[in-house]
């Protein structure tokens, strides 16, 4: 019965590491991608067209969103994963 338990918690902390090395790389990968449209200038003809919309309807703003969403939720599954570890080890 204790090796059970001993094989649950390395499971545990397996699924927990995966899930927290995955989640972090994953959401800086996204974040990386949400922050380089402001590092590099972009079209001048573009900027100019898409400064004449409301700020909601800019494509760059929808994006960037998106994006920051989805990083967000890479992280969340990253901290899921730290969870799981602490588990394992209780």
């Amino acid at each position: 019965m204790r090796t059970l338990a001993a094989m649950a918690d390395a499971v545990l902390l397996l699924c927990g590491l995966t899930a927290a090395v995955l989640g972090t790389w994953r959401g800086y990968v996204v974040a990386r991608e949400a922050v380089g449209p402001f590092v590099h200038e972009g079209d001048p003809t573009r900027t100019l067209i898409e400064a004449g919309r409301p700020i909601h309807a800019r494509p760059r703003v929808r994006l960037f969103a998106r994006r920051v969403l989805v990083a967000c939720g890479w992280l969340a599954l990253a901290m899921y994963g730290l969870y799981l570890c602490a588990a394992a080890g209780s």
